[in-house]
């Protein structure tokens, strides 16, 4: 996977009062530091969702996104990094 880091990475937050932006991004890598699967949720900016996923252990993901939309994690040993992939 190719990819320009944005930004500095995260911990994510662990509900949708806690979620983020990513720093506006449109693409985020989540990476699952941990060896348990966890439920990643991306959210519109109204708090409502928009799809959900299980991230395994120790695997890691591209979320393309609207600039407005959060993400949040079930554990924050997910952590998001804002990132562009059209390097």
């Amino acid at each position: 996977m190719r990819f320009k880091v944005e930004g500095a990475s995260a911990a994510a937050g662990a509900n949708v009062g806690a979620a983020s932006t990513v720093q506006d991004a449109t693409e985020v890598l989540a990476v699952n530091t941990t060896a348990n699967p966890h439920l990643v949720t991306v959210a519109n900016s109204a708090d409502t969702t928009l799809g959900t996923f299980n991230l395994a252990g120790g695997d890691a993901v591209v979320i393309v996104k609207a600039t407005s939309d959060q993400i949040f994690a079930a554990n924050v040993g997910v952590t998001l990094s804002p990132v562009n992939t059209s390097v």
